[in-house]
């Protein structure tokens, strides 16, 4: 863990976190999954052209094939289409922050499902998470947040939580950048049947929207993969993951700046325990990865 990968992983998570607040802009003058519809499309295509002019190839193996699929379903379609949906009507710091909780749901998940056992560090860092997540959860409902955005950015997080507990070691054999690309296409066809059968060409073309629009899709949709996957290379990918420790802070700090979102003791409390939580889950899988 040298200072470049430490700048690598602040800077993956600033730019992952980020989103939000780009998307809550965006679903404010567009139709949610029409507008992620053609972000995924735009991105898919300057990815595989990249990937083309980098010498990659779509000849994937077969576990990676799987991979972009179920990928471009649960990830771009399912997880990034419920948020986009959910932010209609909740704020983008509470999506990042149920967002960010995903490292608890693949950990909890991999505990009871796979009985992959964790450090004493590992259990304790799931408790924290959950009380994080409680105390957030219990406060906003109170206050009178959407039950049903709130209940879509809960599928959203599942959905991220099954493909990457399915598709473990199926990244494997190059063409990195190609599959990336092509998970997108994958969700931009999804996404697009979807929009057609339930929304209407409704959009408020205004300079926030392109601004948000470019931003999103060239900013989190691409180079903050590309960031990852370095990372990744660099340092292996349980070391990487315990970036995402930021996440919660990231995300409630950039919708505050932008969008003038307001935040309580009680949401600070929660998203310092539940990224407490995260690096607890995180450092215990480098303990026992070592």
């Amino acid at each position: 863990m040298d200072i470049r990968a430490i700048f690598m992983g602040l800077a993956f998570a600033l730019m992952w976190s980020s989103a939000f607040t780009s998307a809550r802009m965006i679903v404010a003058d567009a139709p949610p999954m029409t507008a992620l519809a053609l972000r995924f499309l735009v991105s898919g295509l300057i990815g595989v052209g990249i990937a083309y002019a980098l010498g990659q190839t779509a000849r994937l193996t077969r576990n990676q094939w799987r991979a972009t699929i179920l990928f471009g379903i649960c990830q771009n379609a399912l997880y990034l289409g419920f948020n986009f949906v959910a932010m209609q009507w909740v704020e983008a710091s509470l999506a990042a922050i149920v967002a960010s909780t995903m490292p608890l749901v693949v950990a909890l998940a991999g505990w009871l499902i796979f009985r992959e056992r964790l450090p004493a560090l590992g259990y304790a860092g799931l408790v924290a998470g959950m009380i994080g997540v409680g105390i957030i959860m219990g406060h906003r409902i109170s206050d009178g947040v959407d039950l049903m955005g709130l209940g879509f950015l809960g599928i959203g997080v599942l959905a991220l939580a099954f493909a990457t507990l399915s598709v473990r070691g199926a990244m494997a054999g190059g063409n990195l950048l190609m599959v990336v690309g092509l998970q997108m296409l994958v969700g931009s066809a999804l996404l697009s049947v979807a929009a057609i059968s339930l929304e209407s060409w409704d959009i408020n073309w205004t300079p926030r929207l392109g601004w948000a629009f470019a931003y999103t899709t060239l900013v989190p949709g691409l180079l903050a993969t590309w960031v990852w996957f370095k990372l990744v290379e660099r340092i292996g990918a349980v070391r990487a993951a315990a970036f995402h420790f930021l996440n919660p802070f990231f995300g409630v700090v950039v919708a505050s700046v932008l969008l003038g979102e307001s935040l309580t003791l009680w949401d600070v409390a929660g998203v310092v325990i539940i990224a407490g939580g995260i690096l607890a889950v995180q450092l215990a899988r480098v303990q026992r990865a070592s």
